[in-house]
């Protein structure tokens, strides 16, 4: 933490800020190490402050020793105004994206009229893309735990099972072989319920012949995996088997060749091509990939629209797909990460085209 806070400040002076207010609940995580949201963070050139009310104050000096604990004893907005008193603020970065008007106009009613409030997106954003040994050492922790709990549906899956039994027979998995969370509602998408690229799990039961995407991931300590497989239960059409292997290949080829340095519109042409050679460029409308972190969507962005370079030690998504109303859809979904020669794969559960059912 007193790394992340340097770096922090460094943003800070770059910005010509004198302090910056943190509310969103991942950036409070990252930059302090308090696990709920329920507070504010200050931060300052010499100060960092966590205001937070009787709730989570022996958690606050638990989990965020660098920080000083502002007891909220009436209300947020008196406490932020008794913690602004002693601080020599001009220029007050916020973050912009985290505070409904409602908040913004409380908090600035607060504080001394003569406080310039500055909007700021991404200056702990930024901090966060390149991750160190220990956020890979966690990420690749909530990845196995996702692989195995894929391996695990493959073999569990049954006719008459519906996508509900499937996605909490998959939460059941996760839950108890040492994730603490799903980093998001899995997707178990039937048949033609995978034209949906994230199509909410329903009663839509599983028959021999059908196509499955199933798409999940783990929270491990905070930070979340994410991985998708797609297959047909029991037996695949010629169709099916042709657009499984081109995703594949699309997949196969930007691992092969993504690397940091790269735009993110470079990353997503890598697959991007590949399925717009097949004449199928129409069915594959989503990016390439994201990053994954302390959030399931966050920065890099691997996409036809994002023109800046993809850092070193960014643990992001490889995720292929075509998808056709009324048909279903194939999507193949590796976590990897960067590095300057090219990336590691951190995914390994099994990619099959057909799964086979089990005999009982």
């Amino acid at each position: 933490m007193t790394n992340r806070l340097s770096r922090l400040r460094s943003a800070l002076s770059s910005q010509a800020l004198d302090a910056l207010m943190i509310t969103q609940a991942s950036n409070i995580r990252y930059i302090s190490g308090f696990t709920s949201g329920d507070c504010v963070l200050l931060v300052t050139p010499g100060d960092a402050l966590i205001v937070t009310d009787s709730r989570y104050f022996e958690q606050a000096e638990r989990q965020a020793p660098e920080f000083t604990l502002v007891k909220i004893t009436e209300t947020m907005t008196a406490a932020l105004a008794l913690a602004f008193s002693a601080l020599p603020v001009k220029r007050l970065g916020f973050e912009s994206h985290a505070l409904t008007v409602k908040t913004f106009t409380e908090y600035q009613q607060a504080l001394p009229s003569g406080v310039e409030w500055v909007p700021q997106t991404n200056l702990v954003e930024d901090l966060r893309v390149s991750k160190d040994e220990a956020e890979v050492s966690v990420i690749k922790e909530a990845v196995r735990i996702a692989d195995e709990a894929m391996l695990h549906i493959m073999e569990w899956l049954r006719p008459g099972v519906n996508e509900l039994q499937i996605a909490w027979e998959i939460e059941s998995f996760m839950r108890t072989h040492g994730a603490e969370a799903l980093s998001f509602d899995s997707i178990t998408a039937v048949g033609e319920n995978g034209a949906m690229a994230h199509a909410i799990p329903g009663e839509r039961s599983l028959r021999i012949g059908d196509m499955l995407v199933i798409d999940i991931g783990a929270r491990y300590h905070g930070y979340c995996s994410d991985i998708t497989r797609s297959f047909c239960y029991g037996r695949a059409d010629d169709t099916y088997l042709e657009r499984w292997d081109l995703v594949l290949r699309a997949q196969q080829t930007a691992e092969a060749s993504v690397r940091a340095g790269m735009t993110g519109v470079e990353a997503d042409a890598l697959a991007r091509r590949v399925i717009a050679d097949a004449g199928l460029a129409d069915k594959f409308g989503h990016g390439l990939g994201h990053g994954v972190g302390l959030e399931i969507h966050e920065k890099p962005s691997l996409s036809r629209l994002t023109v800046a370079k993809l850092p070193a030690g960014a643990v992001v998504t490889i995720e292929p797909g075509v998808y056709e109303q009324g048909w279903g859809g194939i999507r193949i979904e590796d976590c990897v990460l960067l590095d300057d020669s090219g990336c590691t794969i951190l995914t390994q559960a099994p990619k099959v085209a057909v799964v086979q059912p089990i005999q009982s």
